[in-house]
């Protein structure tokens, strides 16, 4: 039987790639994000069901269950971004405090809002994945922030959930190239020492992200809870 699988911000890089994965597996894909034309592109070529929702939003996020089937068995939080990448450069402290918080906003409160939503939808068996950030442990500002405070969170959450039988866990990539999360800032100087920083000497693509989410959602990950899952080539290494 097909499960029912909620990916947020899945029209574009990594979120598509998990779309797909799971789509061309004969799940049932329901994928939200900001834009129309990307979500609609993605539904006409995999077949998911799209809609518009801006998951920063509790106003957006209240008419969302309507949309959603009965029984969620895999949620996504995959919205979000460095939207410092789209500051205006101003620096007095009430401009840093909003973009400091826009961070905080689209990438933690974004992913507490939306399980908190569709909280009592979600089936025993299934399994709540974030995406996080290798900058929650290497640094990156605001964004970086808010990427570590999303892994602490998912540790209570995991506690939460765990009697339910639900899992959470998190996806925390390195560079991946093909997404615009870089918004075409990115020099190939940076580029090229990102790649260098990896013992794989490659950058990460969305399919390597899609492979984690979907193992963490599989039956093999049923007793791997409240974990970041690093999916770096070796940029940010561990014991």
């Amino acid at each position: 039987m097909s499960r029912n699988i909620l990916i947020t911000g899945g029209g574009t890089g990594i979120g598509r790639a998990v779309a797909r994965h799971f789509a061309e597996r004969g799940e049932h894909v329901i994928v939200t994000g900001r834009r129309p034309g990307p979500l609609k592109e993605l539904a006409d070529e995999a077949g998911v069901h799209a809609l518009v929702c801006d998951h920063t939003e509790p106003e957006a996020l209240v008419g969302l269950p309507a949309e959603l089937p009965d029984r969620l068995d895999v949620l996504v939080n995959n919205a979000g971004g460095n939207t410092d990448f789209d500051a205006d450069g101003k620096s007095d402290l009430a401009s840093y405090a909003r973009d400091f918080r826009a961070n905080l906003d689209a990438n933690l409160v974004s992913a507490a809002l939306t399980t908190q939503c569709v909280d009592g939808r979600l089936a025993s068996g299934g399994a709540v994945v974030h995406i996080g950030s290798i900058a929650a442990d290497q640094g990156a500002g605001a964004y970086g922030a808010s990427k570590a405070g999303l892994a602490a969170w998912n540790v209570d959450l995991a506690g939460r959930l765990g009697p339910r039988g639900i899992t959470a866990n998190v996806v925390s990539p390195g560079y991946i190239a093909d997404t615009e999360f870089f918004r075409d800032q990115l020099t190939d100087e940076r580029r090229e020492w990102l790649i260098a920083s990896t013992a794989t000497g490659r950058p990460g693509s969305p399919t390597d992200i899609a492979e984690a989410v979907a193992f963490l959602a599989s039956p093999a990950a049923r007793h791997i809870t409240g974990q970041v899952l690093n999916v770096n080539g070796g940029a940010h290494k561990t014991r």
